[in-house]
């Protein structure tokens, strides 16, 4: 007879039990509670994610779970509260959207808890099955998402590109993972690694891992595979678009940067070629498809495709400062993109929400503190000092030029130049162009995380101890 699996045995993945029972708790309430129960489900849906952090931030339960193929290490830990932490301002930052723009679906809340599930499996996988079911969970949940505005055909048409491109992009995951378990025999992490080092890489084993690679760099909207983002972000709620932005983000690079480091280590000359060309080629197109656009949400995508750019340098060093820099850049952005976000949903007037760049002209007159905030913002995205943004740059950067990869970090300095030039026109067209109309008061929650963003961004050199040394300990815990 088989062992019957004891509660203890469970306990590293105590966070996502609880998110998934609440998950389904709130479901039921949503589903006969009535009318006008969409924004007790939204607060549920906020304490359900407060209560998660809490839990794993407090008595976290390290070690490993269903048979190995769930793993909470350092690593795991760090991301999976950066990911909490996103969700929540994402569904913080819904509640006065849902009020004014009749966007009241009770799913919406829940539907975001889901997708974190998955991207906490995702960030606990040891596995290829495990990886790849936690990314499905997350990606049929924003596939949905991306469409929730049943009313608005560009939310429809985001959805349906999103998903028709997502679903092509799992394909090629799964046969890269086919092809890999196909010529090792093994799908566990670390028995594909011991192998490796053993045996060397095939050309069939190669070729899956180029695969696989594809598949991801789909998830993180890089280069080749970005198409989606743009049409996605602009055409989906600026609600989603702001969760898309964040905490999804976080999580497929902290998958992409388990999987080539706990299962491909051995083999990291032939996948480093790969992260070098995605990493050229997004940082490249970030920089200029940004210059000509009018559209903030557009721009903001453009910007994200740019970002995960820079992250990739990283993570193409391979080494322990490598990935230390990866993670502190993922939660740099996060910050950033969150505050930004928050501005952006900001802009409201008495027909409805605006999103051009120029409805911002002249806010430094009607709105000086959202001004001052969004300009430093920019100024972090750009990379000036200093900023956080200029910190995690220079964390990658020096990690590539450590590795002797000093044609990288060349490239991405220049890139960054060019894109201040977006970034810039922004901040010229607050401070000195004729202001437009006014937008209406921000909501309070966006004044929350507009601030709490802004403090963030502006004062992290003043205490950068506590980030700097949790990213430390999450990269040792891979190597």
């Amino acid at each position: 007879m088989s062992d019957v699996t004891q509660l203890p045995d469970l306990m590293p993945a105590l966070p996502e039990i609880i998110l998934a029972i609440g998950a389904m708790v709130l479901l039921m309430v949503g589903a006969f509670g009535g009318r006008n129960i969409s924004y007790a489900v939204f607060g549920g849906a906020m304490g359900l994610l407060g209560g998660t952090f809490l839990v794993l931030l407090l008595v976290p339960s390290f070690g490993e779970t269903f048979g190995g193929s769930f793993i909470l290490d350092d690593y795991a830990y760090f991301l999976k509260l950066v990911v909490l932490v996103g969700s929540f301002f994402a569904i913080a930052m819904s509640w006065a959207y849902a009020k004014s723009q009749s966007f009241d679906h009770f799913e919406y809340p829940i539907l975001i808890i889901l997708a974190t599930l998955g991207m906490m499996l995702m960030l606990s996988a040891n596995d290829m099955i495990a990886l790849y079911m936690g990314l499905e969970l997350q990606s049929l949940s924003l596939y949905v998402v991306a469409a929730i505005n049943r009313d608005s055909v560009r939310s429809t048409e985001a959805g349906l590109k999103y998903f028709v491109l997502g679903a092509l992009s799992s394909g090629m995951l799964l046969y890269g993972m086919s092809l890999v378990y196909g010529f090792t025999g093994q799908i566990s992490f670390a028995a594909i690694a011991e192998l490796l080092s053993q045996e060397g890489a095939s050309i069939g084993l190669i070729i899956g891992l180029t695969f696989i690679l594809a598949g991801l760099a789909f998830k993180i909207s890089a280069v080749p595979f970005h198409m989606w983002t743009p049409d996605v972000y602009e055409g989906a709620p600026t609600p989603v678009t702001a969760f898309f932005a964040a905490a999804p983000k976080v999580a497929a690079m902290g998958m992409l940067v388990r999987i080539v480091i706990d299962a491909f280590h051995p083999v990291t000359s032939d996948w480093q070629q790969i992260i070098v060309f995605v990493s050229i080629a997004s940082m490249a197109l970030g920089a200029f498809a940004a210059i000509g656009q009018t559209n903030l949400k557009r721009l903001m995508a453009y910007s994200s495709i740019g970002h995960m750019g820079y992250a990739l340098v990283g993570l193409a060093a391979g080494t322990q400062t490598g990935v230390e820099g990866v993670i502190f850049y993922m939660v740099a952005y996060l910050g950033m993109t969150l505050g930004v976000f928050a501005c952006i949903l900001s802009m409201r007037r008495q027909d409805g929400m605006v999103e051009e760049i120029s409805d911002l002209s002249g806010l430094s007159q009607t709105n000086l503190p959202m001004a001052v905030i969004l300009g430093l913002l920019m100024f972090s995205l750009a990379g000036i000092p200093p900023l956080i943004g200029f910190f995690g740059k220079w964390f990658v950067f020096a990690a590539a030029v450590e590795a002797g990869l000093y044609p990288l970090a060349v490239i991405g300095v220049l890139a960054s130049v060019v894109g201040c030039y977006y970034y810039l026109r922004i901040v010229k067209v607050m401070f000195f162009d004729e202001p437009a109309e006014a937008f209406q008061p921000m909501p309070t929650e966006l004044k929350v995380v507009l601030g709490l963003s802004g403090v963030f961004v502006v004062f992290f050199w003043v205490m950068p101890g506590p980030v700097v040394t949790a990213a430390t300990a999450a990269a040792q815990s891979l190597f």
